[in-house]
């Protein structure tokens, strides 16, 4: 703005010693706008003024209009509105003088676009101003109409703009080029009137002329894929003549930059040759010699240097070039990751993230100097760099580079240590192929960056860990040294804990010694001691003290003799202010107090968690992150290869499915999907959601506990100063309901007949049922489907929708392939769990869709026929 305001003032200080030098000159209003302390003193001067030219307008008057141009273009600047003055614009064009015509062009750019209804009415003076004899009048009429012109102002006056692209004057040419590009941008189908002319403004000498000429053929490309087969067969030549010509040109001051002779016709030049050439090999190779030639004698210690490398990199990366010349193309990008600019720096891990997928073998040469990027003390090129060696790691490389990361993790800063851990761990996980190999980096990882790591990275490990019986000697006895050394990371003692809680006695007795493993001595006392570390040090946070509290109690049982220093550590937090610790407290002190007979099942080891299962789990989960985040409809049947039954995204057409909006219990339709921030929580239990398994949560795993507050009536209110200690203590026991001599193993479930589900002439489904002990609410189904065609079922879906009331739950399928002629069949288990049972029965509406020789078939139907009472 000030740069314009210049000229105009400027130009306002020639004209006045003119004839048009009465009334307030521009400088005079100028400096009583900036005199202005307040905004109201600024609105007040512009008014004046803006009055005065009104009044100027009104009475006509030629002498002051271009004054109060300059005036009005000024006032437009600081924002006010000057739509009153538009004509006085037309007026000063239609001006035969050359000083009022600049006036009214710069005015025409500067107060109106495109869109006002009164540019038709300066179409016809534009037409006459190109047609002028005077070079520099037309020049303000190409400026002009390269600014703000309409697409009817470009059939219009194309012609004319075609005619002076032939023009003598080699300004003339130059500003009628530019202004062609703004023809064809508004009108794509004149583009085939320019092509020939574009193509021979190619052999101008002019450098600006050039640099125009190309601009157009560049549009032109864009515009119309007939310009761009035009342009391929008669411009190459050119194009190589012309950036040959300027790299071997010698030195001239009016192009040189630097030492560099027009950098920016070079790299018109490069990015015309990187449309042309992009899918045409012909082109390409035309192209080959010329390019080798600029990207080895550019000089690269400048940055003129550098720009025009690396549009030539650009270039040679987005043709059909040659294997040796991409090479040559990314060992420039390598040198520029030397380079002590961070822009020049920045640029090339972006271009190199691109090379990748050219030409994956060249970049992995540069890996060292990438991983030195990891390390830069500027944060964008710090995570610019660690997306690139996330690209580069390959089963060859993966060691060496995320030994290499996690080094540097111990000494990254706290802000780049979350981006740094969560790639890290990916690699981990995508790449690793030993699980011994997989467990170290990982405990690496907790130890250095335990606050930085995920819940589900956690959730993986642990699965990882009871899977691997062999190792989970060795893993305990790692993470119980890591604890010692970092107990302060969260994610790292919430898995320590755990794992000395399920497998202790392999700590104590040193169990699964691997080769080359040095045996520790550890008491069943010090495994006590070092959960109890923890859980004084992470008491505020309920997940961690939740861990710690599971853990001591299943090390009372794997260690009698400590289980009377357990049963105090447990019994100093019944006060705690957590409500969830506090309630685990009371219910742990009782077990270890008045239920020794089902101690030990109650406390066994946890089973093997499905690795499959939760890897399907994970991926589903992930899947509707994303689709949630992106807004993105649902996939549909056959279009997402996952095994049968893992919950998807829910579509409108499965809420049709339900058409039962009757329903006014506040209970919602659960599915098996979990996120990944509830992994954790699924191994304690925390919430007390009666759909996790039994495994999960050892101590819910008995008959569903009787209120602890149920002793209060519904009118009772609770007040603040009342501890939720004293109300907890009052209730009932958790296990009163069991006698000493209960084990949980005795406990049975109902068995209901099987029913017939649906049925039709191709598909056949029943339902076993099984009323779970102690819930009556909660029903298991294992659903058998069969198909009755002598056609395989393929890619089969099952899907079900339940009322409010109701919650569901759907487990994933034996298979997705179901067997002709009835040899065979797949299953799928169902958890519903009915609010309102005694009030409102079961009911469910289903809905099968699959694959038959590769036709895709639908069918549906409603469930009604449960026995009563579930």
């Amino acid at each position: 703005m000030d740069t314009v305001e210049k000229i105009v003032e400027d130009f306002a200080s020639d004209i006045a010693m003119s004839s048009f030098s009465s009334g307030t000159r521009l400088r005079d209003m100028i400096r009583a706008i900036r005199a202005c302390k307040t905004a109201a003193e600024e609105r007040a001067v512009v008014r004046r003024e803006c009055a005065a030219i009104r009044t100027a307008i009104s009475e006509n008057e030629p002498a002051l209009r271009h004054r109060n141009m300059a005036k009005l273009m000024f006032i437009h600047m600081l924002g006010y509105p000057t739509h009153f003055a538009h004509m006085e614009c037309l007026k000063l064009i239609a001006a035969a003088g050359y000083p009022e015509k600049r006036v009214g062009y710069l005015g025409l750019m500067l107060l109106l676009d495109e869109r006002q209804e009164v540019l038709m009415l300066v179409t016809n003076s534009l037409k006459q101003d190109l047609n002028h004899p005077n070079q520099f009048i037309v020049g303000l009429a190409l400026c002009a109409l390269g600014n703000i012109c309409s697409a009817e102002m470009a059939r219009d006056l194309s012609p004319e703009v075609e005619r002076l692209m032939r023009s003598r004057e080699v300004n003339t040419k130059k500003k009628a080029a530019l202004c062609s590009i703004r023809i064809v941008r508004k009108v794509p189908d004149l583009a085939e009137n320019f092509m020939a002319l574009a193509a021979s403004l190619l052999k101008e000498k002019h450098h600006g002329v050039l640099i125009s000429a190309i601009q157009l053929c560049t549009e032109l490309c864009k515009a119309s894929k007939d310009a761009l087969e035009y342009l391929r067969k008669n411009c190459i030549e050119g194009l190589v003549r012309i950036l040959r010509d300027v790299s071997n040109s010698s030195y001239a001051p009016e192009y040189d930059v630097s030492g560099i002779a027009d950098p920016f016709l070079h790299i018109r030049v490069l990015k015309l040759m990187r449309i042309l050439g992009q899918g045409d090999a012909d082109c390409s190779e035309y192209m080959n010699d010329i390019l080798a030639q600029v990207a080895t004698k550019t000089d690269s210690n400048k940055n003129a240097g550098n720009a025009i490398l690396y549009e030539c990199v650009q270039t040679i990366m987005g043709i059909e070039a040659t294997s040796g010349l991409r090479v040559l193309a990314i060992n420039i990008l390598g040198r520029f990751l030397s380079n002590r600019d961070n822009n020049i720096r920045y640029v090339a891990l972006n271009m190199l993230m691109r090379a990748i997928a050219v030409d994956a073998l060249a970049v992995q040469r540069h890996r060292t100097t990438i991983l030195e990027c990891v390390k830069d003390a500027d944060a964008s090129i710090r995570k610019r760099a660690l997306e690139l060696v996330f690209l580069l790691v390959n089963d060859t490389n993966v060691k060496p580079l995320t030994k290499e990361l996690i080094d540097y993790l111990s000494i990254a800063d706290p802000d780049f240590k979350g981006d740094l851990t969560s790639k890290i761990c990916s690699i981990v996980e995508k790449f690793s192929q030993e699980k011994l190999w997989y467990l170290d980096q990982m405990f690496k990882v907790l130890s250095l960056a335990g606050n930085h790591v995920k819940d589900d990275v956690c959730h993986a490990l642990i699965v990882v860990l009871s899977n691997a019986s062999e190792l989970q000697g060795y893993s305990v006895r790692s993470l119980y040294k890591a604890l010692q050394a970092y107990g302060k990371q969260g994610s790292l003692v919430r898995v320590a804990v755990w794992c000395i809680g399920e497998y202790g006695e392999m700590l104590v007795n040193n169990v699964g010694m691997l080769d080359g493993e040095e045996k520790i001595t550890v008491t069943e006392s010090d495994a006590v001691d070092a959960v109890e570390i923890a859980l004084n040090r992470h008491s505020a946070d309920a997940t961690t003290g939740a861990m710690c509290l599971v853990a001591l109690l299943k090390l009372s049982s794997r260690f009698p003799s400590t289980s009377e220093r357990v049963k105090q550590i447990v019994a100093r937090n019944k006060e705690n202010a957590v409500l969830e610790l506090q309630q685990r407290s009371i219910e742990f002190s009782s077990i270890i107090q008045r239920h020794q007979s089902i101690r030990s099942s109650l406390l066994e080891r946890m089973p093997v968690l499905d690795e499959a299962s939760y890897l399907v789990k994970r991926a589903t989960a992930t899947q509707a992150t994303i689709s949630a985040n992106k807004h993105a409809p649902t996939v549909a049947p056959g279009g997402l290869k996952l095994p049968n039954g893992v919950a998807k995204p829910t579509s409108a057409p499965l809420a049709d499915l339900l058409d039962l909006s009757s329903d006014d219990a506040p209970a919602s339709t659960t599915t098996s999907t979990t996120t990944p921030n509830d992994f954790l929580q699924d191994l304690l239990g925390i919430g007390g959601v009666s759909t996790s398994t039994a495994e999960s949560k050892p101590v819910h795993a008995v008959p569903e506990a009787i209120d602890l507050l149920g002793s209060l009536s519904s009118t009772t209110s609770v007040s603040a100063e009342t501890k939720p200690t004293r109300l907890v203590s009052q209730g009932m026991d958790l296990l009163d309901g069991l006698s000493s001599s209960t084990s949980v193993s005795g406990l049975e479930k109902t068995v209901h007949p099987s029913i017939t589900a649906f049925q039709s002439t191709t598909l056949k489904i029943t339902f076993d049922l099984k009323r779970q002990p102690g819930n009556p609410r909660e029903t298991t189904i294992h659903a058998t489907f069969t198909n009755l065609t002598s056609s395989t079922y393929t890619d089969f879906i099952f899907q079900a929708a339940v009322p409010k009331f109701i919650q569901l739950k759907l487990d994933p399928a034996s298979g997705n392939t179901v067997p002709a002629n009835g040899n065979g069949s797949v299953t799928q288990g169902l958890s519903v769990t009915n609010n309102q049972q005694g009030q409102k029965p079961l009911a469910m509406r289903i809905r099968m869709s699959y694959k038959v020789n590769g036709e895709d078939r639908l069918e549906q139907g409603q469930v009604s026929n449960f026995p009563s009472g579930l």
